[in-house]
C-alpha cells in the first residue's frame, strides 16, 4: 500500500484516540451489552441493539485508525533544515495579493486538515500551489472561485 504522510502531531492524536477506544469505550460497550442481555428477550431489546450498534462503530473506528497508522509516513517537520522552502508539515505565512489579508496555514495530511485551526490538506488547491515554493515567491491558486495570488512571507518548521 502507498504510504500516507502525517505529521507527528496527527499521529499522536490518532494514537490517543485509539488508546481511548481500546481502554475506555470498548470495555464500556461490552458491559452495556452484558447488562442488556441480562434483561431477557433480545429480539425486542432496544438497549441490546443500540449497544451492539455502538460496538460495531467502535470496532470499525479502531480498525480504521490502526490501518491509517500502519500506512502512515510520519514526518517530523522540526527535524528539517530551515531553508525557506514549503514542504509537507511546514507552516506558511501568506499575504493575499488582491486584498492584502494575512493568512497562515500548516500543510498537513488529509485526516488532520481543519481550516478553522489553520491546517490545510496537502491535497488542497492552496497546498498544491505552495509546495516547492520559497519565501518571497508568488503562488497562484486555482480555486473554484477563480485564481488567487498569495505571496509567501515566511515558512516555519514548527
Amino acid at each position: 500500500m502507498q504510504k500516507v504522510p502525517i505529521t507527528t502531531r496527527g499521529a499522536e492524536l490518532l494514537r490517543k484516540e485509539l488508546e481511548q477506544l481500546k481502554t475506555k469505550a470498548r470495555p464500556e460497550v461490552i458491559a452495556a451489552i452484558a447488562e442488556a442481555r441480562a434483561h431477557g428477550d433480545l429480539k425486542e431489546n432496544a438497549e441490546y441493539h443500540a449497544a451492539r450498534e455502538q460496538q460495531s462503530f467502535i470496532e470499525g473506528r479502531i480498525n480504521e485508525i490502526e490501518g491509517k497508522l500502519s500506512n502512515a509516513q510520519i514526518i517530523d517537520v522540526t527535524t528539517l533544515k530551515p531553508n525557506g522552502k514549503v514542504v509537507f508539515g511546514a507552516t506558511v505565512d501568506l499575504v493575499e495579493e488582491e486584498s492584502g489579508k494575512d493568512v497562515s496555514y500548516q500543510i498537513v495530511g488529509e485526516d488532520e486538515a481543519d481550516i478553522k485551526s489553520g491546517r490545510i490538506s496537502v491535497s488542497s488547491p492552496i497546498a498544491r500551489a505552495l509546495i516547492g515554493k520559497q519565501e518571497g515567491d508568488i503562488a497562484v491558486v486555482v480555486a473554484p472561485g477563480g485564481e488567487r495570488e498569495y505571496e509567501i512571507v515566511a515558512v516555519r518548521y514548527v
